[in-house]
């Protein structure tokens, strides 16, 4: 086993288990800084006896993070969200939390930092979540000038909150909804661009940067080998879930007036707190309707996954293993009929 060290915040999330598993892997000593430690036991098994440990974090406290960070050579930062409730805003979580992490790993005079952020990331962004990872960004590189930022595109797998969500709506309603500013059937009419990234390409990525210093100080923007328009991510959605959901075109104006009543009858319920235990959070809050009005591509001006020599995983090869599970309970009833 080799002898290294890594802190992994939010080392239980979607993108935080993947890493955990190609370092351990490696061989190397991980250590999961996160605020359940029991929502984590299921990280022990990636690696063998003792080398994932788990250790009770909120980053919003510089004694836990600090401990968390002591004696680890390398730290990985994952932590993100993407609607915010009660004290996990954006800027406590993306900005306060990140500048934390950074500060207590160069005071632990730790090798490597790798922050992951989001492409898209800027501050002069109409989105509150994009603002907030673009200061988040920047208050890393102020406490620690040699970390590395990484910025993926919407990334697909298994446990993701992207495809898994249109497969989940498909299955339960007829139509599926995008917004668009153009006439749907005109060209352009597809709305928002995407470039999804494989989350197992995300955590080689990690891995990557971390084994080399000539990484440090850089920024990466991650994306997948295909772009695809939300509307050819739901007929996707259509196809390996063998749905026939009717695919709407609707104007961004009326997607703002939809997000604004779910995300106010949700803050309504606030008040009660036997609803608030059961509330689902909203399918789109007002500020992800702001990041959908802007393309998430990645532009080449900076280095990606060309540049570290990683091949893209395509969407093909991956979604149907997972997306099988929303197909009809009739059409799986068939083929079973068909054997006998």
């Amino acid at each position: 086993m080799n002898s290294r060290l890594v802190t992994i915040f939010g080392g239980s999330g979607f993108v935080g288990r993947y890493i955990v598993r190609r370092l351990t892997a490696a061989g190397l000593r991980v250590r999961v800084a996160v605020r359940d430690t029991e929502k984590a036991y299921f990280l022990k098994t990636c690696g063998e006896l003792g080398q994932v440990s788990l250790m009770p974090t909120s980053i919003s406290s510089d004694a836990e993070v600090a401990r968390s960070i002591e004696g680890a050579h390398w730290v990985i930062n994952t932590v993100g969200i993407l609607e915010e409730r009660g004290d996990r805003t954006f800027s406590n979580v993306h900005i306060d939390g990140a500048e934390r992490i950074a500060r207590a790993a160069s005071k632990a005079n730790v090798d490597r930092l790798v922050h992951i952020s989001a492409l898209g990331a800027d501050q002069a962004s109409k989105s509150s979540y994009a603002r907030s990872k673009a200061a988040g960004e920047k208050a890393v590189l102020r406490a620690f000038p040699d970390a590395t930022i990484i910025r993926p595109s919407v990334i697909f797998g298994p446990e993701d909150g992207f495809f898994n969500l249109f497969a989940a709506m498909g299955r339960n309603f007829s139509v599926l909804p995008y917004f668009t500013y153009v006439v749907p059937h005109a060209e352009g009419g597809g709305g928002t661009k995407f470039q999804p990234v494989y989350v197992g390409d995300v955590a080689q990525t990690v891995s990557t940067v971390l084994n080399k210093s000539m990484h440090c100080g850089k920024i990466y923007e991650v994306g997948g080998p295909e772009v695809l328009d939300m509307r050819s991510v739901l007929e996707t959605v259509n196809r390996y879930t063998d749905r026939k959901a009717w695919i709407v075109g609707m104007p961004f104006w009326l997607g703002r007036i939809v997000a604004r009543f779910s995300y106010l009858w949700r803050k309504f319920a606030y008040i009660f707190a036997t609803l608030r235990t059961y509330l689902p959070s909203p399918l789109i809050t007002p500020d992800q309707i702001k990041l959908l009005e802007k393309d998430n591509v990645v532009e080449g001006e900076l280095p990606g996954l060309l540049e570290l020599d990683i091949k893209g995983t395509t969407i093909a090869s991956i979604l149907p293993t997972y997306l099988r599970r929303f197909r009809p309970y009739q059409q799986k009833k068939r083929l079973r009929l068909k054997e006998r």
